[in-house]
């Protein structure tokens, strides 16, 4: 059992036989079964019927819509009176001629990977040459070229490179050891949240049509993710703290205080969605393992943390909302007076980083610019563009069941066009 203290940082309460069983090594025997089925554990059917995810997307918006500043609880902020979405936290979010500004090069005359046509030069052309920039800057081993090239979108056959390079990930043979390692550990000990994995796994890749292929990857990842207490140095920038248990016998002792998992973070429904997309790109456990980790130190964690960063869920919540309210009002309120609240529709895109929701080529291509942007706004501009893409629809729906119905499937959405479309054509 998990409990959710004051400022929202997990712990682990009184610890029970199974909980501790981080303690305790694998029989030798389930370890040789378990070493011998590595790369095929979507085979096995553990008994996960007593087992449920911690916590799920909509269960943490509730958290995050209760969240209030004190400060502000008397109205001090008198233009935050007049924010009529569901985050009551006002923060400093960018408004269009700011993202504009901030996606200057996603703009109309600029050439895009994942645009068909453009208004400068016919895509053939512009596709040739940023092919021949992009093996340039591979070959220079530019990092920061990288991260401005892949702004336009990565080439399909360099993406994996290109990727690597701007986290920084070279794949050294201490870095395949690290991963066996972890490996090793995962194969002499069980650990009560590898449950939690498997389940996961299980309620979400395994029955996606794009993903269900990777069980067996996502398996090797998230086991050794577990494992991995390099993954604690994150907190040092998180808000959060990672939750604790006590060795057996020593409740409540500090020095008896061990951080479970060993990495700090505890899987929630849909955690795996981070790791499948990665799965088209890397076929190689350690590498695919490393970038994954790296993705997630850099930018996936701020998704299930509260904070007040830009990237965080936070301000992309409240980015989102104020995006529609400003610039679609007559669609927000709509939805508001029928009890569709948008961001009770759009908050699960954003959690996940729109894996799971769109074909893999654009959630790809939507990641090329998290990497070339180095944030995560990006999210959000595109929540409230597919709401402007749906809007006519919408406006036409007397409930929230409707308007889900109406955004459940965005598999052939087009990402660039939607992006450039609302920041730089319709809204003024």
């Amino acid at each position: 059992m998990m409990l959710l203290t004051h400022n929202h940082t997990l712990l682990a309460s009184p610890p029970c036989d199974a909980f501790l069983r981080l303690l305790d090594g694998r029989p030798v025997g389930e370890q040789k079964e378990l070493l011998n089925k590595w790369n095929e554990m979507g085979t096995d059917e553990p008994d996960l019927s007593l087992f449920r995810p911690v916590y799920a997307p909509k269960d943490f918006l509730e958290v995050l819509i209760n969240l209030r500043n004190p400060n502000y609880e008397n109205g001090d902020s008198l233009s935050f009176r007049t924010h009529l979405g569901l985050i009551q936290v006002p923060l400093k979010v960018k408004d269009i001629p700011e993202l504009k500004e901030f996606f200057v090069e996603l703009g109309l005359t600029t050439g895009q990977l994942g645009i068909d046509d453009s208004t400068q030069v016919p895509p053939e052309l512009f596709e040739n040459e940023h092919v021949r920039i992009g093996h340039k800057v591979l070959a220079e081993q530019d990092s920061a070229a990288a991260q401005q090239y892949i702004r336009q979108g990565s080439p399909t056959a360099l993406r994996a490179e290109l990727w690597a390079l701007i986290l920084n990930i070279s794949g050294q043979p201490e870095d395949v050891l690290y991963y066996e390692q972890l490996k090793t550990n995962v194969i002499q000990h069980d650990l009560l949240v590898d449950s939690l994995i498997y389940k996961d796994v299980k309620l979400t890749a395994s029955n996606d049509d794009y993903y269900f292929v990777f069980e067996d990857y996502l398996y090797q990842v998230l086991l050794c993710f577990s494992r991995d207490t390099s993954v604690l140095g994150h907190f040092a920038y998180n808000s959060a703290s990672p939750p604790k248990s006590y060795i057996r016998g020593k409740l409540g002792i500090e020095e008896y205080a061990v951080f479970y998992p060993p990495n700090g973070v505890i899987p929630f429904h849909g955690f795996s969605m981070y790791v499948a997309p990665l799965c088209f790109l890397y076929h190689e456990p350690s590498k695919l393992y490393q970038i994954f980790r790296e993705m997630y130190v850099r930018f996936f964690f701020r998704l299930h943390s509260i904070s007040s960063h830009p990237s965080g869920i936070v301000s992309l919540c409240l980015l989102f909302e104020t995006l529609l309210q400003t610039y679609l009002p007559q669609l927000f309120y709509h939805l508001r007076e029928i009890g569709a609240q948008p961001l009770r529709i759009s908050f699960k895109w954003m959690v996940r980083a729109f894996s799971g929701y769109l074909a893999t080529d654009q959630l790809l291509l939507l990641w090329d610019r998290i990497l070339g942007y180095n944030s995560l706004e990006i999210l959000a501009v595109l929540a409230a563009a597919v709401f402007a893409f749906r809007a006519v629809n919408l406006m036409e729906v007397t409930s929230l069941a409707a308007a889900e119905a109406v955004l459940a499937d965005l598999s052939t959405l087009k990402v660039m066009p939607l992006l450039q479309i609302f920041l730089f054509a319709t809204v003024t």
